[in-house]
């Protein structure tokens, strides 16, 4: 076991213990979100808190912290690793370049509708679940976004459009997008997004028409190019330690919330998809479909993607895909 692997046991046994030790009381737990409060991953996590405030009988109380206010996006996780944060929500595939394996949802152009993206999480589920524990986390449930398209400031027809131009990144996928068709990734959490587009940190963005919506991009960008690339997913996780703690019952109460909660998500964020690009348009936005030049370029960079992805995971990596293209 390594000196992290020590520190973070030895703090969940700690907050295990503070647990057990007031279990008469209300258990009061504490859930940074990174997305704003009116995004529905958000707002599910609320219906999440209070099923689980319903079905515990009150033992567990949860406090929704959404909008990066209580750990920024990039620091949730850690959180909830060392037990600062008992419950929190992250972009999965922002934790890529820690465990390569937690990419495997934005393989480019694998699988590209709800349903086909729900059998991709049922063949990684295991896996996925697997190298969590390794980082002394469990998931309760995942939620999908839309399909991931393009922004831009100007019309886009192939790669000589995007040479030079500043692209925001959010995890290792995205910026080798950036970087193979010649743009400048930059590292921008979806709270500072409007920020760096307003300041030209950022000048073009990959991600759902959820997060154009959310921060109004509008006034900034004027093109959304449909790709559907991948369908990411965010997760809602326990620190491992902590959710050991819990008595059976418990555990099967917040995992019924999650699994309720779980499945009304991806339902909402299929309802959304299209609405959000009807808000687009709405908002002066010119929203198509990606250019035959331009798909033609993304798919043979994502092809490279998932051979490099494969490379780096190894045997795990390669039976997700065929455990996938199985069903």
């Amino acid at each position: 076991m390594n000196a992290l692997s020590k520190k973070l046991n030895t703090a969940a046994a700690a907050v295990a213990l503070a647990i057990a030790g007031s279990a008469v009381a209300a258990e009061k737990w504490d859930m940074p979100m990174a997305y704003a409060a009116t995004n529905y991953h958000s707002e599910m996590g609320v219906v999440f808190a209070d099923k689980v405030r319903e079905y515990t009988g009150g033992d567990i109380d949860i406090t929704v912290h959404p909008g990066g206010s209580l750990f920024k996006g990039g620091e949730i996780k850690r959180a909830i690793q060392t037990g600062q944060a008992p419950i929190g929500e992250r972009f999965m595939s922002a934790h890529a370049n820690e465990a390569p394996l937690l990419g495997w949802d934005n393989l480019p152009f694998i699988a590209t509708s709800y349903e086909n993206n729900e059998k991709l999480w049922a063949a990684a589920k295991d896996k996925v679940n697997a190298q969590l524990s390794d980082l002394n986390l469990v998931a309760l449930y995942t939620c999908p976004w839309p399909g991931q398209g393009f922004y831009f400031k100007k019309e886009v027809g192939s790669s000589k459009d995007t040479q030079g131009v500043k692209f925001r990144s959010y995890n290792t996928a995205t910026a080798t997008f950036a970087e193979e068709l010649g743009m400048v990734p930059v590292q921008v959490e979806a709270a500072e997004l409007s920020q760096a587009l307003a300041t030209g940190v950022a000048e073009a963005f990959i991600s759902s028409g959820s997060t154009g919506y959310d921060r109004k991009v509008w006034e900034h960008l004027s093109h959304y190019y449909k790709v559907n690339a991948w369908l990411p997913r965010n997760y809602v996780m326990v620190n491992k330690g902590i959710w050991e703690g819990l008595s059976a019952d418990t555990q099967a109460a917040i995992q019924k919330a999650a699994d309720e909660t779980g499945a009304a998500c991806s339902a909402k964020s299929a309802e959304l998809a299209n609405w959000y690009f009807e808000q687009l348009e709405a908002n002066g936005m010119k929203v198509t479909d990606a250019g035959p030049d331009f798909l033609a370029e993304l798919e043979a960079i994502g092809e490279k993607m998932t051979a490099d992805w494969l490379s780096e995971v190894g045997a795990d990596g390669q039976a997700i895909l065929d455990a996938y293209n199985a069903n």
